[in-house]
């Protein structure tokens, strides 16, 4: 039997989910969680500064308490939508990134 790995995702903690946490605005806190968790690091940006904006005044904290993202990071995705130019295949890193191979840390 194969087991599936459950992913975490991060629950929210705002006070209207933590009053109803079977509620309608507790569902979609759900859902938006749900969907970052497929996401790459700067989609997940992109989506909760577009979320944020929608969102108007309160937004960036708002989102930052439902995503645990940080409200810089929030801000950060917003600036980056206003300056996005459509980029087909750019990397999500910088060139070297990311961990270092078992060979570089360990060449026995």
């Amino acid at each position: 039997m194969v087991e599936r790995k459950r992913h975490k995702f991060h629950r929210c903690e705002c006070a209207t989910c933590r009053a109803h946490p079977s509620g309608q605005v507790a569902k979609e806190h759900k859902a938006i969680n749900r969907v970052l968790g497929t996401l790459d690091e700067r989609t997940r940006r992109h989506f909760v500064g577009l979320l944020a904006r929608q969102r108007g005044r309160g937004g960036i904290q708002l989102l930052g308490k439902i995503t645990g993202m940080s409200r810089t990071t929030i801000r950060r995705g917003q600036a980056e939508l206003v300056r996005l130019k459509p980029t087909a295949g750019a990397a999500i890193r910088r060139a070297g990134g990311g961990r270092w191979s078992v060979e570089k840390r360990d060449p026995n």
